[in-house]
C-alpha cells in the first residue's frame, strides 16, 4: 500500500471515532466554545413538541461546536417542515431551550440567513423562508433534504444535476492533461481499491468524493469547479457506502479506473461514456431512511 492510501485510511478512521490526530485538534470548532457552553444540545421542547424528534439525528453531534450543532439542528428543523414558512424563531426562547448563549444563537440565525432558511427584519423579527428562496444548492442543505421527507426528491434531483455536469467533465478534463491530478486520480482509485478489501467504508467513499473532486477541476471550467461541493454532498448522501447502505462493488472500481485511462490517453468520448456508466451504477442505490439515535 502507498504512503498516501495508509494516512488517509489512518486519517479517516481516527475522523470516524471522533478521534483527532497528532496536530489537528485544533481544527476542531468545539475546542474553541468557552468551558461554560460545551455540553450536549437540549431537544426543544418535551416528547409531544414538535421541535423534541430532530436533536435525536446523529448529524447534530459531528464535533461541532455548539454554533454548528445549533445550525444543525434548526436547518434540520426547517428543511423537514417541523418549523414552517412564516414561523418566528425568537432568539432569546432558542438560547433558552437549547441552553446556550445569545452569541451562539445570533451566529447561527446569521449562518441560516446566508443559507436562505431564514429571514431578519426590523420590527418583524426573524422568520422562517419559503422552499423558493433556500439555497438548494447548499452541501448542508442537500444533506438535510436527503435524511428527511424530501429524500426522494432530493435524490431524483442530484441524480439530474449529476448527468448534467460530470460527464461533461470527464470530456473536457480528457482535454487537458494534467499529471499532478491524473496521479492523484491515479491514487484515489488505489485507496479505494484497499479499503473496499478491508470493509472500509469510511475510507472508500472520502477517496471517491476526492477523485470526482478532482475530475471537476481537471476540466479546466471555473464554473463547473464551483459545483464540486454538490457532487460531493451527493455522494455523501446518496445511499453509497458512507451511510453504510451497501457495500462498494467491484464494478465502482473499474468504472474509477476506465476514466481515469481516458482521460490519460486524451479520449474525451472514452472517459464521457465511462462517467455515464459509473452513474448508472449509482442510480442504482436506494436512498436510507433519516437515521435516529
Amino acid at each position: 500500500m502507498s504512503t498516501l492510501a495508509h494516512t488517509m485510511m489512518t486519517a479517516a478512521r481516527s475522523a470516524d471515532s471522533g478521534l483527532a490526530g497528532s496536530g489537528e485538534i485544533d481544527r476542531y470548532p468545539y475546542t474553541e466554545a468557552p468551558p461554560g457552553e460545551r455540553a450536549a444540545l437540549r431537544s426543544w421542547g418535551g416528547a409531544d413538541s414538535e421541535l423534541g424528534r430532530v436533536g435525536r439525528r446523529g448529524a447534530a453531534s459531528r464535533g461541532r461546536g455548539l454554533h454548528g450543532q445549533l445550525v444543525q439542528q434548526l436547518g434540520q428543523m426547517i428543511v423537514s417542515g417541523d418549523l414552517g414558512a412564516d414561523r418566528p424563531l425568537v432568539p432569546e426562547e432558542i438560547g433558552q431551550r437549547f441552553e446556550v448563549s445569545r452569541t451562539v444563537v445570533r451566529e447561527s440565525l446569521r449562518v441560516l440567513e446566508a443559507k436562505g432558511l431564514v429571514s431578519a427584519r426590523p420590527n418583524v423579527g426573524t422568520r422562517v423562508r419559503p422552499v423558493s428562496d433556500w439555497n438548494l444548492l447548499d452541501p448542508d442543505i442537500i444533506e438535510w433534504r436527503a435524511f428527511g421527507p424530501q429524500r426522494e426528491d432530493q435524490r431524483r434531483e442530484l441524480d439530474d444535476l449529476r448527468w448534467t455536469i460530470e460527464p461533461l467533465a470527464a470530456r473536457l478534463a480528457a482535454g487537458h492533461g494534467r499529471e499532478d491530478i491524473q496521479q492523484r486520480l491515479s491514487d484515489m482509485i488505489e485507496i479505494m481499491g484497499h479499503a473496499m478489501g478491508q470493509g472500509d467504508a469510511i475510507t472508500f467513499s472520502r477517496a471517491d468524493a476526492e477523485f470526482h473532486s478532482l475530475l471537476i477541476q481537471a476540466a479546466g471550467n471555473r464554473m463547473l469547479e464551483h459545483l464540486s461541493g454538490i457532487v460531493s454532498a451527493a455522494l455523501h448522501v446518496s445511499g453509497g457506502p458512507v451511510t453504510g447502505c451497501d457495500r462498494p462493488a467491484e464494478s465502482s472500481i473499474g468504472h474509477h479506473a476506465r476514466i481515469a485511462e481516458a482521460l490519460a490517453s486524451g479520449d474525451g468520448a472514452g472517459a464521457e461514456t465511462a462517467m455515464r456508466q459509473l452513474l448508472v451504477g449509482h442510480q442504482e442505490r436506494v436512498v436510507p431512511a433519516p437515521r435516529e439515535h
